[in-house]
């Protein structure tokens, strides 16, 4: 953390101070909410949690050197502490006020699919002339955003920070704190129905941002996606459009991809064209390479160095991570799915050779729609003509109903049935794209046919 004493960040919650008045002076290491993260001089915030309540850690939290805690009740050891109503609306009061502190250029970023591999391309990008900070994994909510912006340094030059939402008005918590001076939408898609009812639904609660972006500022969208190319101005200025559309002003053409791990393409703009390689595949993740140009144009940075950037992105965690065993080439797209991803993994698998193979779970969070829009990938891994789909969970069996009666297609309820039988359903040579929501576990599938 930049200079931050324990008073600004009680005046900035607004809690009440239990402890030595000395200590109000002194200058804060972190706020952390994992006791393991504690360091001296941190504060420590206690969250209470479905299986933890971070109360119960508050003493060996001083014990290791916290010089205070943010808490909703008095401590066991009744050490100093902020004793507030709510542990996590003091976090977000607390980095309304810290991002306050900073004059640099935040760089807010969301959309229903690719905002991390957006996020993550944008910072390899920016980072090439630019001290960058960025979104850390998927600290992208109303826990993580604070989080994130309390580790970031003085030397920073520009914050990249990642945006997710579930539901009306969580957007406007967000983007409350980071007041973007540039915010970038990746795409609407059917995700979190449940809330949000229908992409319209989405389009209105991710474009919550712009109410607080700061005053004049610049938006980037994807041109490629119908509900953002509707949107002709905000804050009286035009967004800047990015995608694979002709009527883009950075687009794409000449798109190879050599179906292992990267896809070479020819960035081209107003005022130029450059050669590009992305390590990644499908035509989305040169549309998320665009968006990275486009914010690197933005801030200065020349064709070379943008170039360079976008070759230097490295996938994270398991999207889609190509793995080549002896038997198998995988595709680990199991971080999270919805309609649009899901299709656009399958696109990838699509243009493989060989014998194609989908293991496609459940994707979660649809609403009333969750039986249609499965079906619907049903029908459309049928128009990819794959050689052997397998679904599994009970939502997936909407998936093997519309498949199965044209290509092969076996549907399981558990992750441990398929388990079962996929050593009988895989041949050696095969493409193997594995992709569900998260809360399948389709780790464990991945981990299973590597050993094959």
């Amino acid at each position: 953390m930049k200079s931050f004493t324990l008073k600004q960040a009680l005046e900035a919650c607004n809690g009440k101070y239990y402890g030595e008045t000395d200590l109000l002076e002194r200058e804060l290491s972190s706020i952390v909410t994992d006791s393991r993260k504690v360091k001296k001089d941190s504060l420590f915030a206690a969250i209470v949690g479905e299986r933890v309540d971070g109360h119960n850690f508050i003493p060996s939290c001083i014990e290791a050197g916290a010089i205070c805690s943010i808490c909703e009740k008095t401590p066991l050891d009744n050490s100093p502490h902020i004793l507030v109503d709510s542990t996590k609306q003091a976090l977000i009061d607390i980095a309304t006020a810290y991002r306050l502190t900073f004059q640099i250029p935040f760089i807010g970023i969301s959309g229903s699919v690719g905002k991390t591999t957006t996020k993550e391309m944008i910072a390899s990008v920016l980072s090439q002339k630019y001290k960058v900070h960025k979104t850390q994994g998927n600290f992208n909510n109303d826990l993580g955003v604070p989080l994130t912006l309390f580790a970031l340094e003085d030397d920073a030059q520009i914050a990249v920070i990642e945006m997710g939402i579930s539901d009306f008005g969580e957007m406007t918590v967000l983007s409350k704190i980071v007041k973007p001076d540039v915010c970038v939408l990746t795409n609407i898609g059917k995700c979190h129905l449940e809330c949000l009812i229908d992409r319209d639904g989405v389009k209105k609660a991710k474009t919550e941002m712009f109410e607080y972006m700061r005053d004049g500022g610049t938006v980037f969208l994807c041109g490629d996606d119908d509900k953002l190319s509707e949107i002709k101005e905000v804050q009286g200025k035009s967004p800047v459009f990015f995608g694979l559309s002709d009527s883009c002003v950075y687009t794409a053409h000449s798109i190879t991809s050599d179906n292992e791990s990267k896809t070479d393409f020819t960035v081209k703009y107003p005022e130029g064209e450059f050669s590009a390689t992305v390590y990644g595949l499908g035509k989305h993740m040169v549309s998320n390479a665009l968006g990275a140009t486009a914010l690197g144009k933005y801030f200065g940075l020349t064709d070379e160095e943008i170039a360079q950037g976008i070759a230097e992105y490295k996938p994270t965690g398991s999207r889609q991570n190509v793995i080549k065993t002896e038997k198998l080439t995988i595709i680990d797209d199991c971080y999270n799915a919805n309609p649009a991803s899901m299709r656009a993994s399958v696109e990838t698998l699509a243009g493989f050779e060989g014998r194609r193979v989908a293991i496609l779970g459940d994707m979660k969070e649809l609403g009333s729609q969750e039986n249609e829009l499965h079906a619907e990938l049903g029908r459309f891994v049928v128009e990819k003509n794959l050689d052997l789909v397998v679904a599994i969970g009970d939502l997936s069996l909407n998936i093997y109903k519309e498949a199965r009666p044209h290509i092969d297609c076996e549907w399981f309820q558990t992750v441990e049935e398929a388990k079962l039988e996929l050593y009988e359903m895989l041949t050696i040579g095969d493409t193997v794209l594995v992709k569900a929501s998260h809360s399948m576990k389709f780790e464990e599938i991945v981990d299973y046919i590597k050993e094959l």
